[in-house]
């Protein structure tokens, strides 16, 4: 009788257990002041709508795991869908454009963790650059103007299974594979060691600049994912794509009890911290509050994210 107790405050001790309330919290009364909250095709669309940011949130989550940071998501986001686009009109397989620009993805994050590593380049300037870097080039190849995909690589953005939104179903298998591999692989729990102490990780053996260059480079492919989901829900790629992601991307990822200062965080948080964030902007929609609100709550809230993380950082310390 007295382990449940225990458990219980276990629970509710966890950094992403207060989020969880707060996001049971505004549903309930979101459900009681709008009577489309709960509809299928509303909780569809917020679904959809977070699909992206939280695809990008698990891979900004094991970068700040392990003590980085990475701004230019948003941005890369823009330029792969725009590549997407690109690819698709020089008439290449749909499986051929997915694999390419995975790859470039794949490339441009390994770019951020070996300038990181390699150059000692703090993560903030490293990133800061490549988002400029990847904004210039999706403006470059289009001059500014968006380019219209026709092709079946728009079903992973716009496609439905039965009355799911494919990008939907992929978000909760990223998710589901993120898990997996922060809790049950060896890489998984070198990234947590990093986090905590690179220079004890390395001492034991952990390779620690491939460890940050992984990171960024998992990241860099969920960036070339979500910008394939974007462009093919809107059935175009804009090269503005992405814009002021990034913020909503960290903001989900501390928000769901991920440390910015490293070596503390879970896969299940980031998706409970996407999902406050999906629900909050629901929320100005249903309730007709001013579009500029949100992008001042937007702020508030990750100010107030960062700054619960910090206390609970220096009372830990204590």
């Amino acid at each position: 009788m007295e382990k449940s107790p225990s458990l219980l405050k276990k629970l509710l001790a966890r950094r992403e257990a207060s989020v969880f309330i707060a996001l049971v919290v505004l549903c309930v009364v979101l459900s009681i002041v709008s009577p489309y909250f709960l509809k299928q095709r509303n909780i569809f669309s917020v679904l959809r709508q977070i699909s992206a940011i939280a695809i990008m949130a698990v891979g900004e989550a094991l970068i700040i795991i392990t003590g980085g940071i990475d701004l230019s998501v948003g941005s890369m986001l823009g330029l792969m869908g725009v590549l997407t686009a690109v690819l698709t009109a020089w008439n290449l397989p749909p499986v051929l454009v997915f694999i390419l620009v995975i790859g470039c993805g794949v490339l441009m994050g390994s770019v951020n963790g070996l300038l990181v590593t390699k150059v000692n380049i703090t993560p903030f300037i490293v990133t800061i650059g490549m988002m400029n870097i990847a904004r210039g080039l999706s403006l470059l190849i289009t001059g500014g103007m968006p380019i219209h995909i026709d092709s079946m690589i728009n079903f992973l953005g716009g496609g439905y299974l039965g009355p799911i939104p494919f990008s939907v179903i992929i978000m909760v298998l990223v998710a589901a594979l993120g898990v997996l591999f922060a809790s049950r692989t060896l890489p998984g729990r070198n990234v947590y060691a990093v986090g905590n102490n690179d220079r004890a990780a390395e001492l034991s053996g952990v390779r620690v600049h491939r460890v940050k260059v992984m990171v960024y480079a998992i990241t860099g492919a969920l960036c070339a994912l979500a910008g394939i989901i974007v462009a093919g829900t809107l059935n175009s790629a804009d090269p503005n794509s992405g814009k002021g992601y990034e913020m909503d991307v960290i903001a989900a990822v501390i928000l769901g009890g991920t440390s910015l200062s490293g070596g503390e965080g879970t896969i299940q948080g980031v998706l409970i911290g996407a999902a406050l964030m999906g629900v909050l902007r629901n929320a100005f929609v249903l309730l007709g509050i001013s579009a500029y609100l949100q992008i001042v709550t937007i702020g508030i809230v990750i100010i107030g994210a960062v700054a619960i993380d910090s206390l609970k950082t220096m009372k830990t310390a204590r």
